[in-house]
């Protein structure tokens, strides 16, 4: 079977595993969402944190939630860092420095999972299993619930309340992440991913790390956290040995981005509305997937960076899926893939990680962007711009504008400072074009909460750990306030009547609309800094 055809047979059943779980799964989360009722878990949950499950909350309460539990999770996930020499299965490995601590904490609560250290020589099992492992699971949560507060934005009318924050964060993680994450825990085990508390096990005279790899790499890719347990991530054989474990990983990197169009599709009472929103996401997807793959099988580099055990086809597969999302796991190295394949990777996260995005994240940027590209519509028309039965006003628009610009904004000042730094020459591999996208790479992926990394750049010392860190964070959060600040608003509003010159948001016009919104947006932005570093290094 040639590579070509071979690649095609895994794209046929990726698509169609994503196909079958499409409209249960997707239902399944709508009515977790939906629920009036607590299971006893949850109400020995909320019994023991003193929270009234059946109280509303403002959007400010609801941001509120939001910041002061990811502060907590960032102050705990430092403190354990700093003290890993007291905790155990530490295996000798001592305390983790404050810089990198400071950076690995908000990479985790934030969702980014980048890491700047080697997993295996630096983190212990019991700061793997109750700092980051507990972060992949709660922090995804934390980006569930605010893409079901802006859904309520849109489908309340006349309140100024959109739910509860720990409600959502608690049903997103007992209801949905953790059974799927346990059960594709087990497939992975009996697959051949590993499990264990050893530190490494001896194969002729030499240690080979080891951990409790199953357990954290599902949830690792269902969560789309990215962070591995081991240096190498998903090319390492005791994280992903096979094909059928590369492509399963695959499929949890999509599934839930992918199914929650139909959870948004079926809360809104429109199920062409959350199409509407898969077809724009697949279609940027596939473009960009047979820009990396066409690239890749070239002949330039041919394997080079590429696991062999994969191939093109496996390893582009899986840069699409993880840069189209805020995955960041990689099964092979991207500072090693051409420079319209690397670029294509950079790319997707340019876009702003909404083809198909994180879990939640995506959902609720690409609702961002669908305001914009009603706004610029309405702007063509002279008339006010309408979404869903809400006018877009200037509160609406400002706080879209706020979310979408914060990525940007942080990542290009981030990059520009580290580019004229004297000490960033030599934490480069690779000088020129290929420097510069490394750069470029390293503050896109932090920026927008992604965590791969092109592996040619050394972001050990205090300013990349720093500014990285505080991208991160700003990249994360300020999004957050602004959507639920635009949620509150929605939810406010009473529904418009829909009339003849309402503009349908269910037909290809719309669909055509946003996905030139979302180029567009990327274009304007991103397209000087591209010229100077993957494109260029393409031309030369």
């Amino acid at each position: 079977m040639s590579p070509l055809v071979a690649g095609l047979l895994q794209v046929g059943i990726l698509v169609a595993a994503l196909a079958v779980v499409y409209r249960p799964l997707g239902d399944y989360m709508a009515r977790v969402f939906e629920a009036n009722s607590h299971s006893k878990v949850e109400k020995a949950v909320y019994r023991f944190a003193r929270i009234d499950p059946d109280a509303q909350q403002k959007w400010s309460t609801y941001a509120y939630g939001v910041l002061g539990f990811s502060f907590v999770g960032i102050v705990f996930l430092y403190v354990i860092q700093r003290l890993q020499t007291v905790l155990p299965f530490n295996f000798g490995r001592g305390n983790i420095e404050p810089g990198m601590a400071f950076n690995t904490a908000i990479s985790f609560v934030a969702n980014t999972n980048w890491q700047s250290y080697v997993p295996e020589a630096v983190m212990g099992h019991a700061v793997q299993m109750i700092g980051l492992t507990v972060q992949n699971f709660v922090s995804a949560a934390v980006g569930l619930a605010v893409a079901i507060a802006l859904i309520r934005g849109f489908v309340r009318h006349q309140t100024d309340r959109l739910g509860n924050f720990w409600v959502d964060l608690t049903r997103g993680t007992l209801r949905i992440l953790l059974p799927i994450s346990f059960v594709f825990a087990l497939v992975l085990v009996a697959l051949g991913v590993t499990m264990s508390l050893k530190s490494g096990v001896d194969v002729d005279g030499q240690t080979i790390a080891n951990a409790p790899v199953a357990g954290q790499e599902a949830i690792k890719e269902l969560g789309t956290n990215g962070g591995g347990v081991l240096n190498a991530n998903s090319a390492h054989p005791f994280e992903n040995p096979s094909e059928w474990t590369n492509l399963i990983e695959i499929f949890l990197i999509l599934v839930i981005p992918v199914a929650l169009t139909r959870t948004f599709g079926r809360l809104v009472g429109q199920h062409k509305q959350g199409y509407v929103l898969l077809g724009v996401m697949g279609v940027i997807w596939t473009a960009m997937l047979a820009v990396i793959w066409g690239a890749e099988a070239s002949g330039l580099r041919p394997l080079e960076g590429k696991e062999l055990r994969f191939g093109i086809p496996g390893s582009a597969i899986f840069a699409d899926a993880t840069t189209g999302t805020s995955t960041g796991a990689i099964n092979s190295l991207h500072d090693s893939y051409t420079g319209l394949g690397g670029g294509g990777a950079l790319l997707n996260m340019l876009f702003g990680e909404m083809t198909p995005g994180g879990v939640g994240t995506g959902l609720y940027s690409i609702l961002v962007m669908a305001i914009i590209a009603m706004f610029l519509a309405g702007l063509m028309v002279g008339r006010t711009p309408e979404y869903l039965g809400k006018k877009l006003g200037r509160k609406e628009v400002t706080a879209a504008a706020v979310s979408i610009l914060a990525m940007p904004t942080v990542l290009l000042i981030g990059a520009g400072i580290a580019a004229i730094l004297p000490s960033t020459r030599g934490a480069l591999n690779n000088p020129g074009a290929h420097g510069l996208s490394e750069i470029l790479y390293a503050y896109a992926s932090a920026s927008n909460n992604n965590g791969s990394a092109f592996g040619g750049i050394t972001v050990t010392n205090d300013w990349f750990q720093s500014s990285l860190g505080l991208c991160m964070l700003f990249g994360r959060f300020i999004p957050i306030i602004a959507v639920l600040a635009l949620a509150g608003s929605l939810a406010a509003q009473k529904k418009v009547p829909v009339t003849s010159g309402t503009l349908p948001t269910t037909g290809p016009l719309f669909a055509t609309l946003l996905t030139g919104s979302i180029v567009l947006v990327a274009a304007l932005t991103f397209v000087p800094a591209l010229a100077l570093g993957p494109i260029a290094e393409a031309l030369q």
